[in-house]
């Protein structure tokens, strides 16, 4: 049996989802998408109607719609919202400093569409239809962007962008299980 159910995200989005079950209990969920209105979760809740009754004739009732007008949705790509964050991010040289590390870059942008966990992160990227990079890559990686030399690219970036002189870098934690926002701020020694 499968049906279609609505859930809330941490976001406040809705999430809508297929859920397979069977007697003996056992679940598969699909997850469709997530969306912050009304309109776009009936968009949401339509294709998942198209996929719950992929491949099964339709029975026309005349209902004054010809047979076979619904085309289905293969797939999704919010191309407008990447490309516009990606000219940001290459307008702050970011790309330049960080040496176009698709990882890194792929990270922050899906962060900035809805800030989540690294896992999650994957399934924002998936939503809007961008590759994403795998979990164990994501992790292998981190390390990495967590050096003194990483942060101080990014800060070189970020002044030369505004053309600021010696300034202040400050992070924030933007997990959302987090009770609380961790701030610090690090003076870089190079007077960026």
């Amino acid at each position: 049996m499968a049906y279609i159910r609505t859930v809330k995200t941490a976001s406040r989005a809705t999430a809508v989802q297929i859920v397979h079950s069977n007697r003996r209990g056992s679940r598969d969920i699909e997850h469709i998408g997530s969306a912050h209105t009304p309109e776009d979760v009936e968009v949401l809740k339509a294709v998942a109607r198209q996929r719950l009754n992929a491949g099964q004739d339709t029975l026309d009732f005349g209902d004054g719609r010809p047979a076979g007008a619904t085309l289905p949705i293969l797939s999704t790509r919010s191309q407008q919202l990447w490309d516009a964050l990606c000219l940001a991010y290459i307008s702050l040289g970011f790309d330049a400093a960080c040496e176009a590390d698709e990882v890194f870059k792929a990270l922050v942008l899906a962060r900035l569409i809805e800030p989540t966990s690294k896992l999650a992160t994957i399934r924002v990227l998936e939503e809007i239809g961008i590759p994403a990079p795998s979990y164990p890559t994501i992790n292998r990686r981190l390390p990495g962007y967590a050096t003194d030399e990483w942060r101080q690219r990014l800060a070189r970036a970020c002044a030369a962008h505004v053309g600021l002189g010696p300034a202040t870098l400050v992070l924030y934690a933007v997990s959302p299980g987090s009770p609380r926002n961790a701030g610090w701020s690090r003076r870089s020694p190079l007077g960026c």
